[in-house]
């Protein structure tokens, strides 16, 4: 990998130029839109059903946006159906959900568990700010503990790792979201996603969406260890 270059815009956006950045395989983006496109169409029923038992539990909003950041630092719009309470974000602030998190809905946990909450996110890899298999996209001020020694809080934008894996879109899942147990520190997921970005590539792409699915059918994406 060669020396990065951040290159600060504007007050959202990070951009990001290095000529030895990774090349995202030429099928990559064929492949996510006709997977986006045909997820979208199959599932309408069921984005009903669920848009229905959403709004029923507490009469909230349906989905749940965020800005998220995305390949080279640029920040988009990632939709969601909401699985907390309303305004959670604003009450407790932008943490990432731990185990017995009291702000997921009942329904919530439902759609956690089969990653139901995630297609609405369909839209965004139809539109290319987001690819079916990269690293997880992070909020903007996401932030946690730097490492097992010092308790102080750091922005994620400073752990090793960060620059690297915004070489390349986020993605809806990957290595990292796979086989990394929940509560890891972002430290060690990002080493993940390195593994990932250093092998990415078609049959990689594959075996990864078909364990997807597998955890899916399975409903242990909430499972906070192995799940597969």
């Amino acid at each position: 990998m060669g020396n990065i270059t951040l290159n600060t815009m504007d007050n959202n956006n990070i951009y990001i130029s290095d000529k030895d950045e990774p090349r995202e395989y030429s099928l990559k983006r064929i492949i996510d839109f006709l997977l986006a496109l045909g997820g979208l169409v199959a599932s309408f029923p069921l984005t009903i059903i669920v848009s229905i038992l959403v709004y029923l539990e507490d009469r909230g909003p349906v989905f749940y946006s965020q800005k998220r950041v995305g390949k080279g630092g640029i920040l988009f719009n990632t939709y969601k159906f909401r699985t907390m309470i309303e305004d959670s974000d604003r009450l407790f602030g932008p943490l990432q959900a731990k185990e017995n998190d009291p702000r997921i809905t009942k329904v919530g946990k439902l759609l956690r568990f089969t990653a139901l909450d995630e297609l609405p996110q369909l839209w965004s890899i139809l539109k290319g700010d987001m690819s079916f298999v990269g690293p997880r996209a992070l909020l903007p001020a996401e932030k946690e503990t730097g490492d097992d020694k010092n308790n102080e809080m750091v922005p994620a934008n400073n752990i090793k790792g960060y620059e690297k894996r915004i070489l390349v879109k986020p993605g809806l899942t990957g290595i990292a979201q796979i086989f990394a147990p929940r509560d890891i520190n972002r430290r060690n997921k990002f080493r993940y996603d390195s593994i990932y970005i250093d092998n990415m590539g078609l049959l990689f792409d594959l075996k990864l969406i078909c364990i997807s699915f597998y955890i899916t059918f399975k409903g242990a994406w909430e499972k906070r260890e192995s799940k597969i």
